[in-house]
This record gives C-alpha cells, structure tokens and sequence, in this order.
C-alpha cells in the first residue's frame, strides 16, 4: 500500500477525510482472473504473486487496495490449521471441506499454533520474505486480514450444522467459538509479529449476518469483540449479507469502517450504526460491477455518492469484494465518478 493511501485510510476513519476515495476489497477470487494468470501460480509462486499486485496498482493508481499486499489462500489460512481438507484449482479459489458435522467432535478439537499449522507458517514465510520487495517499491504492509470466529466455526463445521447446533448444543457452540476465537486473533498476532509496519486488521465474517438479535448478541458479540479488542489503529469489518442485526453493535465492538452489502442503504446503515463508523460501499458487486457496463457503473457511483451526502466518513467501493470477472473499465468508471463528484461539489461551493 502507498502511504498516502494508508493515511487517507485513518483519515477516513476518523471523519477527517476531505475528498472522496475508491478503495476496494481484491484477493484470490479477482486478480488472477482479471490479469489472465493461473490461480495456482498466484497462489504458489511469491514472484507471481508479488507482480499481480504491483500491476493492479499500477493499472489504478488511485484506487486502494485492501488490505493490500495480502498472501490469501482463498478462505483455506485458518481452517487448514485445524485440518481441513481443500482443493485447489487453475481458475478459480480454493474449496475448503467440513472437518466435521457433529458438534460432539468440539470435545476431540484442540486449537492450531498458526506458527506451525496448516498453511498459516507457509504464509507467514511469504509475507517475511516478500517485505523486502514491498518495501524496496516503496510501499508498505499495514493491514493484516483473517475470516473472523464464526466463519471460521462453519467451515470447522459446514454453515447448516453449525446453526443447528447453536440451537440444539450451545454450551458446545460456545466452546468451539472460544477456539475459533482464539485462532483469529493469534492468527493476526502472528502476521503483525512479521509485519512490522502493520497498523490495522480487517476481519471478514459473513455468517455473523446469519443470525437474529439474541444469537447474535450470545453467539456472536462476545467473540468478535475479542477478536477486535486487538490494539491498532484502524478496525475494519467486511459483512456483506443484507441482515442488520449487527449494525447497532458495530461501535461496541470497536469497528472503525464497515463495508456491508449494498442491500441495506446508506442512511439506514448509519441510522443504526451511528455517525460515527465509517462506511466502505456499496455498489452492487455482481449485478452493476460484473454485470453492468462501464456507464451503469458510473451512474451507479454517482447514485451512491448521493446517498452518501457528502459524508467524510466514507470509501466508495463494491459492497462487498470484488467479484471475479469484475472488468477494469467498470473500476475506471467508478473511479472517475469519484473524481468527477468532487470537481462538481467544488464548483457549486464557489
């Protein structure tokens, strides 16, 4: 990441930002598709890696890229510490398989060390030994990412008998959330522990929208604030699924920006989470970025930003990440209807 984009990042989040910002979520799903290399390469060979990411930067030089720079096995990283089993693929993510589907094997599951577990070492060696290359382009690592506890738990699980079991065996959902729990946040320690420069997490947790006000307040509140106790400077969040339940609880748990789905508008997201939690959307990923053309796009952004008011705790992006087969000229587009909304807005304040 360019350190001026780091700094519009805080700045954002603290409702200091003078201008409007694209930033976008990018990982497995959509850079090796758009720059037309093998999946496996990018996931396997650092060099690779290394010049897929460089070239996206390139290519949308004002764009921000989050968390930037990161090593992401599909959603394999965590649940391979506990042995799951996945596939890899040419052309596409990772798939990743339940360990188990029976909530009485929670009693057989000890936690991973992400030293020494499943890919997480792999990936720690990649990150250590690409930070001299970041470094020597002059940019930097300042977010560090990881799924958050409940993901992480239906994976271990499946989705379905997870959320079964929270109904049925609650006192043992709660034991396997304390190690999911536990997992995240050691997983991030360890990746800031070879990322000096990291100043930030982003934690990724769709399933925590599956779930009414009283499961999420039991199941799911306790172990997300764990996970986010982490002392940094900014806190994002990525949950995308249309349920607000959590929106009302987004400042308790510490959330600096939130990127949520575009489902659920702006005014009714700060409406319950508050003035003052940045928000990062929220354009349709699949219908207007993947689906649309590049004026949809811009009419789209250009829509959102008005929803937006002008807002300075606010990053126009997908709501959501970035989906395969999102093309560039509809980033572009969205990129300049940031531009554009900022010139129109200075002429009309003369």
């Amino acid at each position: 990441m360019k350190n001026e984009h780091w700094e519009i990042v805080k700045s954002v989040a603290v409702g200091k930002s003078t201008a409007t910002h694209t930033a976008f979520i990018v990982d497995s799903p959509w850079i090796p598709g758009y720059l037309g290399i093998s999946t496996l390469d990018y996931l396997s060979i650092p060099e690779v890696w290394f010049r897929a990411n460089i070239e996206v930067m390139r290519r949308f030089p004002d764009a921000i890229f989050l968390p930037g720079f990161w090593v992401e096995i599909g959603m394999a990283a965590e649940p391979s510490g506990y042995g799951c089993r996945f596939s890899l693929f040419s052309d596409r993510p990772p798939s990743i398989y339940p360990l188990f589907h029976d909530i009485d094997e929670v009693d057989r599951l000890r936690p991973p060390d992400p030293r020494r577990d499943g890919l997480m070492p792999i990936i720690l060696t990649q990150y250590r030994n690409a930070l001299p290359m970041v470094r020597g382009e002059g940019l930097q690592i300042k977010i560090v990412a990881a799924r958050g506890p409940i993901a992480l738990a239906s994976h271990l699980m499946g989705v379905t008998d997870f959320l079964t079991a929270m109904k049925i065996e609650p006192e043992k959902c709660h034991r396997l959330l304390e190690m999911t729990a536990r997992t995240v946040r050691e997983w991030l320690e360890a990746q800031a522990e070879v990322l000096p420069d990291v100043e930030g997490i982003m934690v990724l947790d769709d399933i925590m929208g599956f779930m009414g006000e009283e499961d999420y307040l039991e199941f799911v509140h306790p172990y997300m604030k764990e996970v986010l106790s982490l002392p940094v400077a900014v806190k994002l969040l990525h949950n995308d699924t249309p349920n607000p339940v959590c929106f009302s609880h987004l400042a308790d748990l510490g959330v600096d920006i939130f990127n949520f789905s575009h489902q659920v508008s702006i005014s009714e997201t700060r409406r319950l989470a508050g003035e003052s939690l940045s928000l990062m959307g929220n354009i349709s990923p699949l219908d207007v970025m993947v689906n649309g053309t590049a004026e949809e796009n811009y009419r789209e952004a250009g829509r959102v930003l008005r929803d937006n008011s002008g807002h300075p705790r606010f990053l126009l992006s997908a709501g959501g990440g970035l989906s395969p087969g999102t093309q560039g000229a509809n980033l572009e587009a969205i990129i300049r209807a940031a531009s554009d909304f900022d010139s129109r807005s200075a002429e009309s304040s003369r």
